[in-house]
């Protein structure tokens, strides 16, 4: 067996190996340290090693070396650790907290595709202000349900049936609505800018108010869509079907598509 080495982290304890502190991370510091290249000052009575830093966490770091894992720590735990860790130079234990740790803005759905599907069958179909972000529920029969106030970021709708759904000021900033059926959905005041709506049936629905800053409309089918005072700005509706819908923003986006071709034409003349 091999001898054991007795370290002092801050004046905490710990008894590890050679093996331990070099194998896993044979580039760190401490594999430098510890390789037999360097003369190590050991204390001449306890025969320990001493490094001056906190050793509040430094059994995570020994267990990582050994174990090559990490039990779930808060994220203030893994912001401490993770200074500890790049000071000894441990790249895979950065690489590691930096995938595990909750950045400031993520956003963690309050329920998952199958809360939902057992909502849907108990006939429980309220989810206002509830954030759904990053869920996929696609294929699902959503019709007339109310996800008014809801989260919906990057929310995976397509193929399914919202029909009467209603998401009046929605936050669903790249949510992806390809072949959804919402028909007669109200969307009044919603944010859907990003958002995919490809080939999407969109007849009668109500978009009044909503962003839809940058969305892709391709092939969808607006016909008698309410879309009074709606932000189309970057949207792309080729093939779209706009039979019977409300042309007051549309005519605004013709009229601003000319003014910048004449903008140019007359910026290439003047040159």
């Amino acid at each position: 067996m091999a001898s054991p080495i007795l370290l002092n982290i801050g004046g905490r304890t710990y008894a590890t190996t050679v093996d331990t502190l070099t194998h896993r991370e044979p580039d760190s510091m401490l594999a430098a340290m510890f390789s037999g290249r360097h003369t190590v000052p050991k204390d001449p009575d306890t025969g320990m090693v001493f490094i001056d830093r906190d050793g509040k966490h430094f059994r995570h770091v020994l267990n990582w070396l050994r174990d090559g894992v990490l039990p779930l720590l808060h994220d203030s735990q893994y912001q401490e650790l993770l200074r500890e860790a790049e000071y000894y130079q441990l790249i895979g234990l950065v690489d590691y907290i930096n995938e595990n740790m909750k950045k400031p803005d993520d956003e963690e759905p309050e329920l998952t595709r199958r809360d939902i599907i057992k909502c849907i069958q108990s006939e429980r179909l309220r989810f206002r202000g509830v954030n759904l972000s990053q869920l996929n529920l696609s294929k699902l029969d959503l019709s007339f349900v109310d996800f008014t106030f809801a989260c919906l970021k990057n929310t995976v709708f397509s193929h399914a049936n919202l029909q009467k759904a209603k998401f009046g000021d929605v936050e669903a900033v790249g949510s992806n609505f390809e072949d959804a059926n919402l028909r007669e959905c109200e969307f009044l005041g919603a944010n859907l800018s990003g958002s995919t709506l490809d080939r999407a049936s969109l007849q009668s629905a109500n978009l009044q108010d909503a962003s839809l800053v940058d969305c892709s409309f391709c092939k969808a089918d607006l016909r008698s869509a309410h879309l009074q005072s709606a932000n189309l700005a970057g949207a792309n509706l080729t093939g779209a079907n706009l039979e019977g819908a409300n042309l007051k923003v549309l005519l605004f986006l013709f009229l601003e598509i000319q003014l910048k071709l004449f903008i140019l034409l007359y910026c290439k003349v003047s040159h």
